[in-house]
């Protein structure tokens, strides 16, 4: 019901859309038949909205992907840097959390690793709005930072690196059922900073699917059935995204050939020494704004990626 009514909202809006077309078309025979210059140029001026909705409408198109319309969720994971790249995590945590304020969309932290020097090892973020996961999707893969190390006693320039999943959100029992007997649950206490623990009782879960070796933790809610919700809710995703490459891959091995999409294809490089500049090397767009896109201004960036695997 909920795909229906979204099919439904977007073919009214071409409607709409059309029926606005086709009246300005006739005012506009109507004036140059009169010859009213002012008309024409009212109607000008009132049909700039026709061709804004056109081509936001246009772009809504590239969303058009089976699980484009559904929440998304991010997996982080600090890779080469150390600190540096647990703290580049933690700076892309709130630039996303950033993002989708800006879109309106309802953003929640699932679960955190920290690491023992400062920042974050890995987190996993939910949004949910419409077409979130359609959005997102163009956020996988690596993203670099170059900058002055404020963990270096010596301020000399470093890089890090950080991974971005990006995953549709599913959900157990209605898209795919998981076999209670395939599954490890460990329960234990919630970790901060430094690795100390944050509560007394032992809430936070972790839940090993055997079959696939896959491992979902959640320690951030205080109960203990919370966090098993939204770690199975995790694990639904990744088990659905695991089924998703496997298509995929026989796919590749089909037509022969091979291109990995995985941990090693930067995507994207965030300048902030010796200039400023954030540039992906998909579109080869550069913003010289680095604070800006670091508060969540990444929509040029999410629509330039579109556009280009539309036209491709």
């Amino acid at each position: 019901m909920k795909n229906l009514a979204a099919l439904n909202s977007l073919v009214n809006d071409w409607k709409t859309l059309k029926n606005e077309f086709d009246s300005y078309l006739e005012l506009l025979d109507l004036a140059t038949i009169e010859n009213d210059q002012n008309l024409i140029l009212n109607i000008q001026s009132d049909a700039v909205h026709i061709f804004n909705s056109f081509n936001e409408m246009e772009f809504q198109l590239v969303l058009s992907g089976e699980y484009d319309h559904r929440d998304a969720l991010i997996a982080l994971h600090a890779g080469a840097g150390g600190v540096d790249s647990q703290d580049w995590a933690t700076m892309l945590v709130r630039m996303y959390l950033k993002w989708a304020d800006r879109r309106n969309f309802k953003a929640q932290v699932l679960d955190t690793s920290y690491g023992e020097g400062g920042g974050i090892k890995s987190a996993t973020i939910q949004v949910s709005g419409d077409f979130a996961y359609g959005n997102l999707k163009s956020e996988k893969g690596v993203h670099r930072l170059v900058r002055l190390s404020p963990f270096d006693s010596d301020h000399a320039r470093h890089t890090s690196f950080v991974l971005a999943e990006i995953l549709p959100k599913f959900e157990e029992g209605i898209d795919i059922n998981i076999n209670s007997d395939d599954l490890r649950i460990d329960v234990y206490r919630a970790g901060g900073h430094g690795g100390q623990n944050v509560q007394k009782n032992s809430t936070a879960i972790r839940i090993t699917h055997l079959p696939t070796n896959i491992v979902v933790t959640c320690q951030n809610e205080r109960s203990q059935r919370q966090n098993r919700d939204i770690a199975m809710g995790v694990l639904t995703s990744r088990l659905m995204d695991l089924e998703r490459k496997r298509k995929e891959d026989k796919i590749i091995e089909i037509k022969g050939e091979y291109v990995s999409a995985e941990w090693g294809n930067q995507i994207r490089s965030y300048v902030l020494h010796p200039y400023q500049m954030v540039k992906d090397h998909r579109t080869d767009l550069e913003v010289s704004n680095t604070t800006d896109v670091l508060d969540g201004d990444i929509d040029e960036f999410i629509s330039s990626y579109l556009k280009l695997q539309l036209n491709e």
